[in-house]
């Protein structure tokens, strides 16, 4: 095939069906979406591209110049920093913070420049008026800004790239029927919402499976529910049924269509997959002896390649490393769920303001968002370098009572079952994190 631009090559990814020896299912057929086989390597070149084309184009009869700017720290800046590029524009991603180096390196590489505000949670919350990365964001919604600013969380094309590409073409892969599931990981909401749309179309009674992360966990590319909550594209009814996954689930997929189905998934295509195959079960029992077969489809977002510090902080077996023999080592979080020790919010402040004695509370999240709110009283020390601390042995003294706290209580979580294996009596992880803390309504003070 032949092409006079790399945009050209944008879409009509594979169908690939994978092996029943591999999922177990008898009467489903499951079918694998390669959007990872896109030129910029993720399902975000769609609504990149349809997003940004029209700003692009205007700059370039206008004479060049200019910045092209969104909110993210993934695979749609990624893909816009290589569409600006193209036109001779700058690129600028903004975000709470980049949590995964290969995509913070891969940016620089491609002359993206990065800035890290300081927002409260992981994830752009509209509603909150006082978060810096808010109100970014409503700046760059602003008219007459000096940005190409292409709003994938508002702008309704980040939808129609999918409801015009992808949705059309497993239903033309499918031989023009449609799957009676279709499954997708819930970010943006830009690709479940159009492909469902889609599909709908031809089927109303087509099934949606939508998957969030598990509320104390990070998975790249998949918001917890609460965050999916404060995206505009997002609308509760579009799914059928929501689950959550885990960072271990989203891992154990992505090693299952990596070495059993030979498709270098990421850990959202992982994550796809396992929520897929455990929703199915049920559906499989059901068929049993009806004669009947059933569909379902699930996207495999993006590469494995980006991921592989993500991967060997969780799992780091599987790359051959050591996840034990230290006592300082960290657990993955499924270990540490059942070592560590958590606290509510109400139980935290609580302990925080009258304990005897009160617990020295750590916050692990980077200096610009504790600057922006934390608790009182508290200490920061960004989660690197209380990771190069526990390496050196206990930080405090055991008969220091400690309270970490993190974004959403993952990081936390690890740390303080690292503390305990180490010996300290006393340190509990703050459940759901600064966000839980905020959205309880229990007071954060500025630097």
């Amino acid at each position: 095939m032949r092409y006079d631009s790399i945009t050209d090559a944008i879409g009509n990814t594979p169908l690939v069906r994978i092996d029943p020896a591999v999922h177990g299912l008898r009467h489903v057929d499951l079918f694998a979406k390669l959007e990872m086989l896109n030129p910029f390597g993720s399902v975000k070149d769609r609504p990149a591209w349809h997003m940004a084309r029209p700003h692009l184009e205007a700059a370039v009869a206008g004479g060049g110049g200019g910045t092209v700017v969104e909110l993210s720290s993934g695979n749609t800046a990624k893909a816009l920093a290589l569409l600006a590029g193209l036109y001779g524009l700058r690129f600028k991603s903004v975000t709470n913070r980049m949590r995964v180096p290969e995509i913070k390196e891969l940016l620089l590489l491609l002359g993206a420049e990065i800035e890290e505000l300081p927002g409260q949670s992981e994830c752009l919350d509209p509603t909150d008026t006082d978060d810096p990365l808010t109100r970014f964001h409503q700046a760059l919604s602003e008219p007459g800004g000096g940005y190409l600013h292409t709003d994938q969380y508002f702008n309704p094309l980040n939808v129609e790239a999918h409801a015009e590409g992808t949705g059309p073409e497993i239903v033309k892969d499918l031989d023009g029927r449609v799957p009676d599931w279709f499954v997708a990981c819930v970010g943006t909401a830009g690709s479940s919402t159009g492909v469902a749309r889609v599909l709908r179309e031809h089927d109303p009674g087509v099934r949606v499976l939508g998957l969030v992360a598990d509320k104390s966990d990070f998975i790249p590319g998949i918001r917890t529910i609460d965050e999916v909550r404060q995206v505009g594209l997002f609308d509760p009814v579009t799914y059928d049924v929501m689950a959550s996954v885990t960072s271990g689930e989203a891992i154990e997929g992505m090693v299952t269509l990596i070495r059993r189905c030979g498709l270098l998934s990421g850990p959202t295509g992982g994550a796809a997959y396992f929520g897929a195959v455990r929703q199915l079960r049920e559906v499989d029992a059901g068929l049993e002896g009806t004669g009947r077969r059933e569909s379902a489809v699930f996207i495999v977002c993006d590469r494995a390649e980006s991921y592989l510090s993500y991967v060997r902080q969780r799992r780091p077996e599987l790359l051959g490393r050591s996840g034990g023999g230290r006592a300082s080592s960290v657990p993955s979080v499924a270990e540490a769920k059942a070592e560590a020790r958590t606290i509510g919010v109400e139980e935290a402040r609580a302990w925080v303001t009258a304990g005897d004695p009160r617990p020295l509370v750590v916050d692990l999240r980077g200096p610009h968002a504790y600057a922006a709110l934390h608790i009182e009283g508290s200490l920061n020390i960004v989660d690197e370098v209380f990771e190069e601390l526990l390496r050196g042995g206990l930080p405090f003294s055991k008969s220091t009572p400690v309270l970490l706290a993190c974004p959403v209580g993952e990081k936390s979580l690890r740390y303080a079952a690292a503390l305990a294996r180490m010996g300290h009596p006393d340190v509990r992880s703050l459940a759901g994190g600064i966000v839980a803390w905020r959205d309880a309504g229990a007071p954060l003070v500025r630097e």
